[in-house]
């Protein structure tokens, strides 16, 4: 074992050895492709042959003068041997002829011109004439020696020799020197300097960009691949081990880079793996009570039917429960108290069931609970009067404070109730709205009658949305009138739906009373809400238009009036109408006025405030506090239409409904009476002295025109409709 051990130690050294090599090889190959490379190299090489043109500038005329120099001394030299000893101090040329043109044919001398240093006077020239010359001031007698000059071609070079340069002859002698050779001397220099200096350039720049690869380039190409890697793969990035040392600089740099990739690649994997099981936590669990969310339990339920044997199926208990009026828990005590029970709740749902069943939290204040069935558990519906008994067995206290919670269950089985544990569940939903519907706090088993009524309800819902679209509903009006005097005083707009079929007909009615709570479940109410008002306001602009006294009354549905600007739509529709703000009364249900009192108040305050009347409609079948109902700026109290049809019959109706009458005039309000159907009912009210009256007796619900016809034929007499 040890043997193998150090067998996979060295292997793995070898590895990491090569892995180096490579890299650093791989480092060096890309030294001469980087771009980076060429810049250090072209800046390294124009800066040393910058250096040296600048070198090079000055040295060129240091080597033009130094031929220069050496070209005077070859004249000299060549001038002083001819210079006849004999001569010299008796005045005339100390030259022979022959020897002088001897000189000019064979040196680089081309003419000579002497003069004396006495008087500075030219004794005699040869050959071609130089340009400078000695010259002597007319007036004063001294003598001016001229400077060597350089012709601008480079082709001559006259040059003043003194008697000090002459040995000591008593002369000056200005000899004219072919200097062509000079140029191009200076020329040679020039290329022989640039060579040198590219070839320096070359060899300096080689040097210091290999000095510069090893220590500088290839540490920073190194560290750029492992970037590149670790961006490539960050979480697990294949970087390999420095080669390079760690105490310098670069090596040090390199070394932190390397453990910041490494930790930065463990911080992901835990960042990643703590992330995926809080997402998996949030996406399977309710983060409130901890227990599974209807995801998980229908996935739950998935892995039982998947593992259910189709020749003895496991039956298993699938249960929907909802806490009755848990809302108004939450709005009353506030979310705080029902988060409490909610959580408490499902810790007493989990404790009491056994290990084998899963309990979760599938909706706002819901629980779903599935648990296998065998002849120890029972039947469904044991377990789900187990669950309810356990919701009921005692209060939850939650802040010293006792909470008498009631249950809805719905009861599915799986599979008697469908061989898709989300079917199951759904059909398990239906049976606890079908409980919900029954009076709450009881329990439901699913019934295929229930899923038929919820198609149904859906079907109509559908049909409600098409009836919308295609302009089948239509508005119906009730007219009121005053019961003392018999004036038709107004109307109530009725909503209608027609709906068509392949009847004689071409179609059938379909009643308020079944697609109006569909209509609100759903919100269709609103649209359909305003629909009614603008339809209503337009048939009271035209009475207003034609002389007519009478108003309008609309109903506003709860949803109105919470979910919509009511306020501001009324506003609206009596601007674009032009009708009288009096004309238009809106009746709403005491039971929504109760939903939120403060808000009920503020709004109808503001509705009053248009000019619009209020009325309570159906008062007396729900409750209202006295004192809220002095707040309110209403108008008109409307008696519910099942007091006045067994007031004759009954003497609670009518002590009610005569009770309403005092209630109303007590605060200063007109009561109108609805269902009023024969003459003793009509007979009962004016006794009662209610205000007004509207029903059967005299009209039913009429479309726009007819009811036009009613009220233009109608005389004002009630002994018309005996």
């Amino acid at each position: 074992m040890s043997w193998a051990g150090s067998k996979e130690r060295t292997a793995t050294k070898k590895d990491a050895a090569i892995t180096r090599r490579s890299a650093i090889s791989g480092s060096s190959t890309q030294i001469w492709k980087s771009r980076l490379s060429w810049r250090i190299t072209l800046a390294v090489f124009l800066t040393i042959l910058t250096v040296q043109i600048g070198i090079m500038s000055v040295t060129i005329e240091n080597s033009r003068q130094s031929q220069l120099s050496q070209l005077t001394e070859e004249g000299r030299a060549a001038i002083v041997p001819l210079i006849h000893k004999n001569r010299v101090g008796t005045g005339v040329v100390p030259f022979e002829d022959e020897k002088v043109t001897e000189l000019t044919n064979l040196t680089r001398v081309q003419g000579l011109a002497v003069y004396t240093t006495l008087d500075g006077l030219m004794l005699r020239s040869y050959g071609q004439p130089a340009i400078i010359g000695v010259e002597r001031d007319q007036t004063t007698g001294a003598i001016s020696l001229p400077n060597n000059y350089y012709s601008t071609d480079g082709s001559f070079y006259d040059v003043l020799f003194t008697p000090k340069m002459l040995g000591g002859a008593p002369y000056y002698v200005i000899a004219k020197l072919d200097s062509t050779h000079v140029e191009k001397g200076v020329n040679d220099y020039i290329e022989q300097t640039i060579l040198i200096m590219l070839l320096m350039s070359a060899f300096v720049t080689t040097v210091l960009m290999i000095a510069l690869g090893h220590w500088l380039l290839e540490p920073i190409l190194f560290m750029r691949d492992n970037l590149i890697r670790a961006s490539d793969n960050p979480e697990n990035p294949k970087i390999p081990d420095s080669p390079f040392d760690p105490n310098d600089e670069i090596g040090g740099s390199i070394e932190i880079a390397q453990n910041l990739i490494r930790q930065n690649a463990h911080n992901i994997r835990q960042i990643k793996s703590a992330a995926q099981d809080q997402i998996h936590k949030l996406a399977y669990y309710d983060t409130l009570t901890g227990l599974p969310n209807r995801i998980m339990f229908l996935q739950t339920l998935n892995d039982k039917a998947r593992n259910s044997d189709s020749e003895s199926p496991v039956r298993f208990a699938v249960i929907a429960l909802d806490l009755d009026h848990f809302k108004d828990v939450n709005d009353s005590m506030g979310h705080n108290i029902g988060d409490a029970i909610l959580r408490a709740v499902g810790k007493r749902l989990r404790s009491s069931m056994p290990e084998s069943a899963v309990v979760a939290r599938s909706g706002e204040d819901e629980f779903a609970i599935t648990m296998p069935l065998s002849r120890e558990t029972g039947q469904a519906k044991d377990i789900a009067e187990r669950v309810a008994n356990v919701i009921r067995a005692e209060p939850f206290k939650v802040f010293n404070e006792n909470f008498q919670i009631r249950s809805s269950i719905g009861v599915a089985t799986f599979p008697d109730d469908g061989t898709d544990p989300d079917q199951v569940l759904k059909n398990a939903d239906i049976a606890l709205n079908r409980a919900k519907e029954e009076g709450r706090d009881t329990i439901k088993e699913y019934s295929e009658d229930f899923d038929r009524a919820v198609q149904q309800r859906f079907q109509m819902l559908r049909d409600l949305r098409d009836a919308m679209e295609q302009d089948q509903l239509l508005l119906f009006f009730q007219p009121q009138f005053d019961l003392k005097s018999g004036r038709i005083i107004g109307a109530e707009a009725l909503i209608r739906w027609w709906k068509p079929d392949n009847s004689k007909e071409g179609g059938h009615f379909i009643s308020p009373a079944d697609f109006i709570p569909i209509a609100e479940q759903s919100g269709l109410i609103v649209p359909i809400g305003e629909w009614v008002l603008q339809t209503a306001c337009n048939a009271a602009a035209k009475w207003q238009q034609e002389g007519r006294d009478m108003r309008i009354a609309v109903n506003v549905s709860g949803a109105q009036f919470y979910k919509s600007d009511i306020v501001a739509l009324t506003d609206k529709i009596l601007r674009e109408t032009g009708l009288e703000p009096r004309r238009l009364e809106l009746e709403v249900t005491e039971s929504v006025f109760m939903e939120d009192v403060s808000h009920a108040i503020q709004t109808l305050q503001n509705l009053h405030g248009l000019g619009v009347e209020i009325a309570i409609d159906d008062f007396g079948t729900g409750y209202s506090s006295l004192s809220y109902l002095r707040q309110f700026p209403i108008d008109r109290l409307k008696i519910d239409q099942s007091f006045i049809r067994n007031a004759l019959n009954n003497p609670d109706d009518a002590a009610i409904a005569r009770t309403i009458v005092r209630l109303g005039h007590s605060l200063n309000l007109k009561v109108i009476a609805e269902g009023v159907e024969t003459s003793e009912h009509e007979a009962f009210l004016l006794a009662e002295e209610c205000d007004e009256v509207q029903g059967f007796r005299y009209s039913k619900p009429v479309n726009i025109d007819d009811f036009n016809a009613f009220a233009a034929g109608y005389n004002g007499d009630f002994s018309s409709f005996n």
